[in-house]
């Protein structure tokens, strides 16, 4: 086939729609799709060549991707790669209008897509154009000054397009990207989670097996162990999750995984978040940085497989210790995650599975032998899943997340899968009680419907269960219960479209056993077709109208109705479809007799039965219109003429109707013989009087049009040619299931016949000309018409439309068109009210525009339904479109659709012009519903042809103009509404185009004077509040360069003379292309575009200084000046005088928008500052040293603050090379490390007044910046307002004041520092809120903006700040310490430290003096940290400092100082991590400061009493003993410590052990919040550390550490030691399962607490260790039984027989403890299992229950487990009966049942 094809082509097509071959004129398209590739690579080539990007290039891109919708990939491989090349050079074009991009990309996504098509040796693209881009938007520097609008979507844009282009860069990129990226690697850095994010998109990982060392080899240990290292989930450990799984998806059996499974395991439950013990605390860091499932799904779906094996024991594992929280009983914010990951995890193996076995072979790499996955590993993948599968059925999210898991489950091991299945549905089936375990069964039975009916060798016996199932189905056919009643058809439906009703007697035939029994089944088929349809008329009657509706209430049908509508109808053509033509006979009678043998309404019950004939019909057209169609027309033929004039008609007649326009909704060729009763019939019924009458008569009369004039598939049978075959030739029960054979689908077409069409045509002149010429004389007023006759010959005409819609010519100016304008003008002049006329006309516009024989909408909803139904019955695991022939069928007529609506004219003709002008006038009418009708209409149209827009935005603007007294409130509306437009189409005020938008912003502001607007309604305001919300959303920055480079020439060009079809259009000569770059040129010229731009800015300007306008407009104007900055125009001079003024308005909205704008301005009119290369080395005087050293380096220590040679001097600081970015030089340095010019080569600062001759050396735009000049001279008037006014000024300000300021000091240096000077300090001295903002801001702008000054210029700013700051702090207050300690951050944010010197000097003078009290106190820690804190790990010098100073003061009283320096000291060691290939650092460490606390802790740490939090008393003075020191201490250490949890990168394990024994003696056991400060922390810290990750060296050191401490005197900490090694074991349970030796040791500690003589550890113990065997950390093994049992039977010591009054000996005995601790034991193993009954248990059961009469505790114990079992086992019961013994049943029936009081 494909030879033959390319022999008419002329070349090998990469990869067509393979439909296209199906349809009827298929052999017409080669020809078709050849012509227009051929024109699009001619004009796509030209257009880019004579540069022409708009119209031309986007017009015949655009071309291209509908080509592509239309015919696929249907052109040659040099073609393919000349089509991306061309559009690779076009998105990456600099300065390309953002829109124009996206949908550039969007097309180049899509020719990327199917990457098996193109290897790597036919594409190589580069990657550096593509990060430039993505860079320049994603990280733009000039959007967050609002001089760039990028739309939202952007971002998935780019990402998808580099992932698109990522298998295609070259070999040498991954070096080059890690080169351009590593020096980003700053962990404490906010660029770490960029340079993370940056490699996760574009390293590129599919590289053959002999690149690998150029490929992922080059970055792979560094990265793994980088994250095998990082402990507390910083935000970019997800993107290197995802990186890792896409590695390890590519590169299946090339990477040594095992040594790090147990960790990707024990991350991957860490990050599910499950809640573990009783009281937990989150961090919350983990919830919000959790992995996403999908990629978890991946990675560990990659991992499967291989000669270890180890990933399937560790997921068995998991799953194991997390199957519990599948049970439908256990409900939480984390069952969402483990539902996905239980749907996703089956369809990622099966997606493999394909992969290795069945997908075609690629350029991709193939999965080696080695590590393909055996049957062996498959079986025990679905074993492991299939307990939480089955489980999850009934969960309350909803069964679907199962039914998808089984679905695929199944396609794997039917054998494993169904039958449980099925266990659960039977019983279900016949409950009637419990609808929800009905619904989920059943929902799961969809999923495995079609491995269940296909049988194969895995489940040969699957198609016996067909009927029984069929059968039990049928009792919810059921009028009371809806969801059910469609649940059960859904079933039905897919049970069978793959299956067949045909009685089979093989009594004579050999065959094998399964099959004989099917047959002999076979026979109740018919029994069950008509017990359906018994089933069927029981519903409808129960639906009729009068039933279900009070008289008053709608005729219309409910949704709930229309979908059993849906539901009945679908199920009974599939039965009908299916079965053999003698079992349809007996249906078809039955049908037949019940509808003619009532009468129904026809809104309800009516197309319920009207359906079913319709389905009968459409099975065997010419048996079924025998019996209808003579039926219906003889009952009008006998009817008299005045009952059919009547205006109530006959229920009867209506009915026939009825029935008989749904009946003819048949082949064409079958209702020819019946034609001409029909046409009388037509003529009898079309002109009714009766509304509801001629309706349905024009119903009848579209179906026959429609039937005899398309194009459609006549049958849907499952095995092409039906079932008509005798039986010994062919057994229709192997065909079960099968999927339909996409070469022989052997479809049969519908293509009308010139018999057909003659009577079409013969049709619409009968019918249709009378009445288009009775409305054309009514139109002229010549024949007076009834609303109802006028609305009745409308009704006809739209019908007619619908009915022949394919047969019409595309428009060019036909009588309907002309028609409608008369009629149109006509009603609206006329009878304006008429409004039912207005829908109909306006529906038949919208025909005339949209309907060539189907309408989009419908097309969209069912291309949606045909998706659904495909994904849930398609075969994922062989995939090749093994679908069941009626999905393929519909499938392929589809895609005839698709065609008729795409291909068929998309020109703008005049015809169409004044259509859519009718539409206008009728979207302006007066009744709110025609309008909103007619908008509708008319935002569709807008979208489907070209250049529409501009043609009809002076026509609504019309209604606008204030000049218009004639506009009425309606037409003001509706034009608004028309430029408001609908959510998804176009919106006409916002279009990317200058001319548009010059059009419509300035006519939208000046409407505020037209006479028709009224701020008294609230919905015009409304709407206007809509429409600026609208602009500002979705306003994108309008290009204004439109060049093309040549790269892109050479490219068209090669396109246009390479490949077959070659184009017809001459290559461009040299003239033409001269002359397109002078367009070129003259179009992207400044004189062009500033025109414009400067007429719309002037426009705005007027509307606002007109004094009439309301202050509304005059906002919404202010607001679309501020979407006009561009970062590559300067804003002209009157705009910018007008922002400066606005500063001070009264108004806060224009306030806001000014100093944004400002803001801008400053950025606009900022020069360049020039960079020079540095090389570091020289820097330092080392040589580079080789291999990754990150951290402290002799050739960084320059870059660090060191007071002894800090710039002192005028000297010092020009020598100085200050790096301001933080992460430069961590982790390595770049291979160019760009740093400012020295200062004598940057434009010069100071400009004085008369100085303005001096800027036109460094701008072009003089007149801009002297404007800005003088109009901020004038502003020192204007900040004296709002400084004074601060409160008014400052109420919410935001950072664009801070950006303004920043610019105004950057700008003009300190030109304004003098104005500001005595403001400053007059506002630093007031304590108030607003003023101390204000200031905050003023001066965090003026230390930012500092950053180029002369060092003389900066040491005159500090004199003057130093003292001002210390003021400040010594004012601050509770409102304003968060906003002082934000200026100093913001001020220090990406600084050289020495170039601040000045201010750390002044904050590091004792912040903690006590002057001004404790809070004071914190408050300069708090701003110290905020400033330390933004320069990372170039101050150790600082750290150190003040490390040392705060060391004596950790003692501190005050609660909120200690909470500030533990937060503090969290900063101070956050540079001492522990990861791979760093230095030591030289800030300082955890373990040197823990040994110094441990040394003051000591008086804690000896004595043996309870430590008390020490309350300080009034009159104490003096020193206090050393004890009570140690426990201030440690207060503060606490703090520390949960300070610290969440925040650092890796946790100091260590130096927390030696912590610990001090804090399991304080935590308290009870949760009681009344404990005091030193007690709740110490919980808390418990709690937080021991849900840390842990190391697998560490695990022995805290094990050790636990076992001293539980072996303490105290039982509180023997009790928290349990809960401690509950979390911390479930948090780290793979990490602890790879060590035998460490599960060994915490299986004895259990043991041995379990032998506790306190009674409360005892209990801890027990249920410690159930959680450890319900989590498979423990086995309950025979040693481990036998040990319990024997303790069981510790014999207690014989009762003494006391003396009366005697003291009661409360000590329990040694052997108690023992016999206690036994049956603790074996509680625990029952409780371990609370959903199922283990081998083991009955056993366990019967050896408690002997100690049922034991003393206490032990009874106590015994009685808890009982009743627990029984609650736990109640729901399943019947099931887990089955593992017990008679006798142990009789036993536990008396343990569980309570004894009877009155036997």
């Amino acid at each position: 086939m494909k030879k033959a094809q390319s022999d008419t082509l002329g070349f090998v097509p990469q990869k067509d729609i393979v439909y296209n071959k199906l349809l009827p004129y298929a052999d017409r398209l080669d020809d078709e799709s050849n012509d227009i590739l051929c024109k699009i690579k001619g004009n796509l080539g030209r257009a880019v060549q004579l540069r022409e990007i708009w119209p031309g290039v986007l017009f015949w891109t655009r071309k291209l991707s509908t080509y592509m919708r239309l015919y696929g990939r249907k052109f040659s491989k040099e073609d393919h790669v000349l089509f991306i090349k061309l559009l690779y050079e076009l998105v990456t074009i600099p300065r390309l209008e953002i829109s124009m991009m996206q949908g550039l990309a969007r097309l180049l996504i899509n020719l990327l897509k199917k990457r098996e098509l193109l290897s790597r040796e036919d594409l190589e693209l580069p990657w550096r154009p593509l990060y430039e881009l993505h860079d320049r938007i994603l990280f733009s520097k000039t959007e967050h000054l609002g001089l760039n609008w990028f739309p939202n979507s952007v971002e998935g844009v780019l990402k998808t397009l580099v992932k698109s282009c990522r298998p295609y860069f070259s070999q040498s990129a991954t070096q080059e990207m890690l080169d351009e990226w590593r020096p980003l690697l700053c962990p404490f850095d906010v660029t770490m989670q960029r340079a993370i994010s940056y490699f996760e998109l574009f390293l590129p990982t599919t590289l053959p097996p002999e690149l690998h060392h150029k490929g992922f080899k080059l970055w792979f240990d560094e990265l793994i162990s980088l994250w095998v290292s990082v402990q507390n989930l910083p935000s970019w450990e997800v993107h290197l999750v995802s990186l890792f799984a896409r590695l390890a998806n590519d590169n299946i059996g090339y990477i040594d995984w095992d040594p790090y499974i147990p960790k990707i395991f024990t991350r991957i439950l860490r990050s599910l978040n499950l809640p573990v013990g009783t009281s937990q605390m989150m961090v919350p860091r983990y919830v919000t940085n959790a992995y996403d499932i999908g990629h978890v799904v991946l990675w560990v779906s990659s991992l499967l497989g291989g000669p270890s094996k180890q990933t399937q024991a560790q997921l068995s594992g998991l799953f194991n210790s997390i199957t519990s929280f599948f049970h439908p009983s256990n409900h939480g914010r984390w069952l969402m995650k483990l539902m996905k990951l239980l749907q996703r995890l089956p369809a990622s193996v099966v997606r493999r599975l394909h992969r290795e076995r069945y997908r075609k072979p690629t350029w991709l790499t193939p999965i080696p032998d080695s590590h393909k996955l055996t049957e062996e590993d498959i079986t025990e993948f679905v074993e492991s899943m299939m307990q939480p599968v089955l489980l999850a059925m009934f969960s309350k999210t909803g069964s679907l997340d199962a039914a998808q898991a089984l679905q695929n489950l199944a396609l794997m091991r039917p054998e494993l899968v169904i039958p449980p299945v099925l266990e659960k549905t039977y019983p279900a089936l016949e409950t009637l009680t419990e609808p929800h375990q009905l619904t989920a069964t059943l929902s799961c039975m969809i999923g495995v419907a079609r491995s269940l009916v296909s049988g194969g060798q895995r489940f040969p016996e699957g198609p016996t269960h067909m009927l029984p199932l069929l059968m039990r189905a049928l009792p919810g056919v059921d009028p009371n219960d809806f969801s059910k009643c469609m649940v059960r058809s859904t079933v039905t439906f897919s049970l069978f479209g793959g299956f067949s009703f045909i009685k089979l007697d093989v009594s004579h035939m050999n065959i094998i056993s399964v099959e004989r029994e099917m047959c002999s089944a076979s026979a109740e088929f018919e029994d069950f077709v008509l017990q359906f349809m018994d089933r069927c008329f029981a519903l409808i009657d129960s639906s009729t109208l009068e039933q279900t509706r009070e008289e008053t209430e709608t005729e219309k049908m409910t949704h709930l109705e229309s979908l059993v509508e849906l539901g009945l109808s679908s199920t009974f053509s599939t039965i009908l479809t299916q079965c053999s033509l003698d079992i349809f006979k007996v249906a078809l009678v039955k049908v037949f007799n019940f509808a003619t043998t009532n009468i129904f309404e026809t809104r309800v019950a009516g197309r319920m039965v009207a359906d079913m004939c319709r389905a009968a019909a459409k099975c065997h057209p010419a048996e079924s219109l025998k019996m209808f169609v003579p039926h219906c027309c003889n009952i009008f033929f006998l009817t008299d003429e005045e009952v059919l004039n009547e205006e109530e008609l006959d229920k009867e007649l209506l009915w026939n109707l009825q029935l008989l326009s749904e009946v003819t909704r048949v082949d064409g060729d079958k209702i020819l013989p019946y034609r001409s009763d029909l046409v009388q019939i037509l003529q009898l019924t079309l002109h009714l009087k009766c509304k509801q009458g001629y309706t349905l008569a024009c119903n009848l009369l579209h179906h026959i049009l429609r039937s005899s004039a398309l194009i459609y598939p006549t049958e849907y049978c499952s095995v092409p040619g039906g079932f008509h075959q005798p039986i010994s030739d062919y057994l229709p029960i192997k065909d079960w299931g099968r999927p339909g054979d996409l070469w022989n689908l052997d479809i049969r077409w519908h293509v009308p016949s010139v018999e057909e069409t003659s009577f079409a045509f013969y049709l619409l002149d009968l019918i249709l000309q009378p009445e288009l010429q009775r409305l054309q004389r009514f139109a002229q007023g010549e024949q007076d018409m009834s609303r109802d006759d006028v609305l009745q010959s409308l009704t006809i005409v739209q019908h007619c439309l619908l009915g022949a819609g394919s047969l019409m010519p595309p428009l060019k100016g036909e009588p309907i068109p002309e028609l409608s304008k008369y009629t149109v003008d006509y009603i609206l002049e006329h009878s304006e009210d008429d409004t039912k006329s207005l829908f109909s006309i306006i529906k038949i516009i919208s025909d005339l525009l949209h309907f060539k024989g189907s309408h989009k909408h419908e097309f969209d909803s069912r291309w949606k339904s045909f998706n659904l139904v495909k994904k849930s019955m398609e075969n994922r695991l062989h995939g090749r479109k093994q679908h069941i022939r009626a999905l393929l069928i519909d499938r392929v007529m589809l895609q005839h659709e698709l065609r008729k609506l795409t291909v068929e004219g998309c020109q703008y003709r005049s015809i169409h012009q004044q259509l859519m002008r009718d539409l206008l006038r009728l979207s302006t009418s007066t009744y709110s519903q025609v309008r909103s009708r007619a908008q509708n209409v008319l935002f569709t149209a807008l979208g489907t042809y070209n250049f529409c827009c501009r043609d009809l935005i002076p026509h609504v603007l019309g209604f606008l103009n204030p000049d218009n007294s004639s506009v009425t409130q309606q037409q003001f509306k509706g034009a608004l509404y028309c430029l408001l437009g609908n959510h998804s189409g176009v919106c006409l005020a916002n279009l990317h185009d200058w001319e548009c938008i010059a059009l419509t912003w300035p006519a939208i502001v000046r409407s505020g004077l037209s006479s028709a607007m009224s701020l008294e309604k609230p919905s015009i305001v409304r709407l206007f509040d809509d429409l600026a919300d609208k602009i500002h959303r979705q306003y994108e920055t309008i290009g204004t360069d439109f060049s093309i480079p040549d790269e892109c020439c050479a490219v068209a060009k090669q396109l246009m003379i390479t490949g077959n079809p070659f184009s017809e259009d001459p290559v461009p000569s040299e003239e033409e292309t001269a002359q397109g770059l002078k367009k070129q040129e003259l179009k992207n010229s400044d004189l062009c575009f500033c025109r414009k731009y400067k007429q719309l800015i002037g426009d705005l300007l007027d509307c606002i200084s007109n004094r009439n306008m309301p202050w509304k407009f005059e906002h919404i104007a202010i607001g679309f000046l501020s979407l006009l900055l561009r970062d590559d125009h300067q804003l002209p001079p009157p705009a910018v005088t007008f922002f400066v003024k606005s500063l001070n308005h009264d108004s806060l909205y224009v306030r806001k928008v000014a100093i944004s704008a400002v803001a801008g301005i400053m950025k606009q009119i900022k020069r360049p500052h020039k960079k020079v290369p540095v090389s570091p080395s020289e820097l330092c005087k080392h040589h580079k040293l080789n291999g990754i050293k990150a951290g402290d380096r002799q050739d960084n220590r320059w870059l660090q603050y060191n007071s002894s040679s800090l710039p002192r001097t005028q000297q010092d600081w020009d020598q100085c090379v200050f790096v301001e970015k933080t992460h430069w030089g961590y982790y390595c340095w770049p291979r160019k490390l760009m740093m400012y010019a020295p200062l004598e080569e940057q434009p010069k600062q100071n400009l004085a007044r008369d100085d303005m001759t001096e800027v036109c050396a460094y701008t072009p735009y003089t007149p801009a910046r002297k404007n800005v000049m003088h109009s901020l001279r004038k502003v020192k008037f204007i900040f004296m307002p709002f400084l004074s006014a601060g409160v008014l000024f400052v109420q919410e300000l935001t950072c664009s004041l801070l950006l303004l300021l920043q610019g105004l000091f950057r700008n003009f240096g300190d030109a304004f520092l003098p104005v500001l000077q005595s403001h400053m300090e007059r506002l630093v001295a007031d304590s108030h809120e607003s003023k101390q903002r204000c200031v905050a801001e003023i001066i965090s702008g003026l230390i930012r903006g500092s950053k180029h000054w002369s060092y003389s210029k900066v040491e005159k700013l500090w004199e003057l700040l130093c003292p001002l700051l210390r003021t400040a702090l010594s004012n601050i207050t509770i409102e304003t310490y968060a906003d002082w300690g934000t200026c100093i951050a913001t001020a220090c944010e990406s600084r050289d430290p020495r170039k601040l010197y000045w201010l750390f000097e002044m904050l590091m003078e004792s912040p903690v003096n006590g002057e001004g009290g404790s809070f004071v106190d914190a408050c300069r820690l708090y701003v110290l940290q905020g400033g330390l804190a933004q320069q990372e790990w170039r101050v150790p010098e600082l750290l150190h400092r003040l490390l040392q100073y705060l060391e004596p003061k950790l003692t501190q009283v005050y609660k909120n100082v200690r909470e500030r320096i533990g937060s503090v000291l969290t900063y101070i060691f956050m540079i001492d991590v522990n990861l791979p290939y760093t230095q030591p650092t030289t800030s300082p460490r955890i373990s040197d400061f823990t040994e110094r606390i441990l040394l003051q802790l000591k008086p804690l740490t000896e004595g043996d009493e309870e430590i008390q939090n020490h309350v300080i008393e009034e009159n104490e003075v003096g020193e206090q003993d050393e004890r009570t020191q140690a426990i201030k201490l440690l207060k503060t250490v606490l703090k520390w410590l949960i300070a610290s949890a969440g925040r650092s990168f890796s946790t100091a394990v260590s130096e927390q052990l030696r912590l610990l024994p001090l804090l399991f003696k304080i935590a308290p056991v009870e949760n009681d919040d009344s404990y005091d400060e030193l007690k709740r922390d110490a919980k808390t810290c418990l709690s937080l550390m021991s849900q840390g990750l842990l190391y697998t060296e560490q695990i022995p050191m805290v094990l050790s550490t636990l076992q001293e401490i539980a072996g303490s005197s105290s039982w509180h900490a023997r009790y928290t030691v349990l809960t401690y090694l509950q979390i911390m074991v479930f948090y780290n349970l793979f990490t602890f399962m790879s060590d035998q030796k460490a599960v060994n040791d915490v299986r004895a500690l259990v043991i041995r607490l379990l032998e506790d003589e306190q009674l409360e550890v005892r209990e801890m113990a027990a249920t410690t260790l159930s959680g450890f065997l319900q989590c498979n950390f423990l086995s309950m093994d025979a040693p481990m039984q036998a040990h319990f049992e024997a303790l069981c039977k510790t014999s207690l010591p014989k009762k003494r027989k006391r003396e009366l009054g005697s003291i009661v000996d409360t000590i329990p005995s040694a052997d108690l403890v023992r016999r206690h601790a036994g049956v603790l034991g074996l509680s625990a193993c029952i409780l371990s299992s609370p959903y199922d009954v283990p081998t083991w248990m009955p056993q366990i059961l019967m050896d408690l229950s002997a100690h049922l009469n034991d003393t206490q505790p032990i009874e106590m114990t015994v009685k808890k487990t009982l009743s627990n079992f029984r609650r736990t086992h109640h729901d399943n019961w019947q099931q887990h009966k089955q593992q017990f013994t008679d006798d142990q049943l009789l036993v536990l029936t008396d343990l569980l049942v309570s004894p009877c009081y009155y036997a």
